[in-house]
C-alpha cells in the first residue's frame, strides 16, 4: 500500500473519530425529560441543577443524570396503627397518605426512603391525634382527623421536598368485646330516646287537653258575659220604656186629671182580660158582672179624652 493511501486511510479514521466524538458529545449534552419526571444533575458528585420536562442541555462528560425522580402523585400502601383512645380503648386504624414530589433535589438528598419516612411520621401524628379523642368521637370525626394529620404531616414533608395532597383513615377496627359494649350502649340510648319521646308525647297530650279545657271555659265565660250584657240591655230598655210610659201617663194626668187616671186603670183591666183569654191553658173565663159597664166606661172616657184633645 502506497504512502498516499495510508495517509488517506488515517485521515478517514481521524475524521470518523472526530465525528463520533462530536456525535457522542452532542448526545451527552442533550437530555430529554418526560412530562412526569424531573432529573437531578450532578457534576463531580455535587448537585448542579434539576432538569424540568422537555429538552435540556448539560455539560457533556462533566454533568451526569444522577437521579430520575417521578413527580406523579403517589399513594402509600395502607398501613395499620394501634391507638389507645382517650377513654382507654385500644383500636386499630387503617390509613393511607397521598403525596407528590415538588422539589426533586430535596427528595433525594434530604431523605433516603421517602415512603418509609412518611409512614413513620404519619403513625406518630395519627396516634397523637387519636389519643385526644374518645372512641365515639374518633369513629365520627374521621374528616377532622384527616385534616389534622394532613396539616401536621405537611410541616415535615416540606423539608423533604414533598407536598401531602391527602390523608385518609379508611377504617376503625375494634375488638369483639368493644363491639358488644357499643351495641349495648346503642340499645340503651335507643330505649332512652324512645322513653323521652313517649314522655314528650304524653306531656304534649296533657298540654293540648288543658288548652282545650281552657278554651272551652273561656268560650263559656264569653257566652255568659254576652247573655248578661243582653239581659242588662233588655232591662235597661224596658226600664226606659216604662219610664217613658210613666212620663206620658203623668203628662196625661196633669192635663186631664181624674179621667186620665180612670182611663189608665180601665186599660190595664182590659189588657189583663185579653192576656187571660189568649192563654193556651185557659178553658173557662169568669168575667165580672160589670164588665160591660167597664167597657162602656172605657169607651166613654176615650171619647171624652179625644174631645178634650180636639178642643
Amino acid at each position: 500500500m502506497s504512502e498516499d493511501a495510508i495517509q488517506l486511510l488515517l485521515s478517514g479514521i481521524v475524521s470518523l473519530l472526530i465525528l463520533s466524538i462530536a456525535i457522542l458529545t452532542l448526545w451527552k449534552g442533550i437530555s430529554v425529560v418526560p412530562q412526569s419526571d424531573e432529573f437531578v444533575v450532578e457534576r463531580f458528585g455535587k448537585y448542579t441543577k434539576t432538569l424540568k420536562a422537555g429538552l435540556n442541555l448539560i455539560v457533556p462528560f462533566l454533568d451526569r443524570i444522577a437521579h430520575e425522580v417521578s413527580i406523579l402523585e403517589r399513594q402509600l400502601p395502607e398501613f395499620e396503627i394501634s391507638v389507645i383512645t382517650k377513654d382507654n380503648v385500644e383500636v386499630m386504624l387503617r390509613a393511607t397518605v397521598f403525596y407528590r414530589v415538588t422539589d426533586a433535589a430535596r427528595a433525594v438528598y434530604r431523605i433516603q426512603d421517602v415512603d418509609r419516612a412518611i409512614d413513620t411520621e404519619s403513625t406518630s401524628i395519627v396516634r397523637s391525634a387519636a389519643g385526644r379523642l374518645d372512641l365515639d368521637t374518633l369513629q365520627s370525626s374521621r374528616e377532622s382527623m384527616n385534616e389534622e394529620i394532613g396539616t401536621n404531616l405537611q410541616k415535615k414533608a416540606e423539608e423533604w421536598g414533598l407536598i401531602v395532597t391527602s390523608t385518609a383513615i379508611t377504617d376503625v377496627v375494634v375488638d369483639d368485646q368493644t363491639k358488644d359494649a357499643q351495641r349495648q350502649q346503642l340499645n340503651a340510648d335507643r330505649e332512652k330516646r324512645a322513653a323521652i319521646a313517649r314522655a314528650e308525647g304524653d306531656k304534649r297530650s296533657v298540654e293540648l287537653a288543658a288548652d282545650a279545657q281552657l278554651y272551652e271555659s273561656e268560650r263559656k265565660a264569653e257566652a255568659i258575659r254576652v247573655t248578661a250584657d243582653a239581659d242588662a240591655y233588655a232591662i235597661t230598655a224596658k226600664a226606659a220604656a216604662d219610664a217613658e210610659q210613666t212620663r206620658v201617663v203623668a203628662a196625661a194626668i196633669a192635663d186631664n186629671g181624674q179621667p186620665a187616671i180612670n182611663y189608665e186603670i180601665m186599660k190595664r183591666q182590659v189588657t189583663a182580660l185579653t192576656d187571660v183569654a189568649s192563654a193556651d191553658n185557659t178553658k173557662t173565663i169568669i168575667l165580672p158582672t160589670n164588665i160591660t159597664e167597664t167597657l162602656g166606661s172605657v169607651y166613654a172616657l176615650f171619647e171624652s179624652l179625644n174631645s178634650r184633645g180636639a178642643d
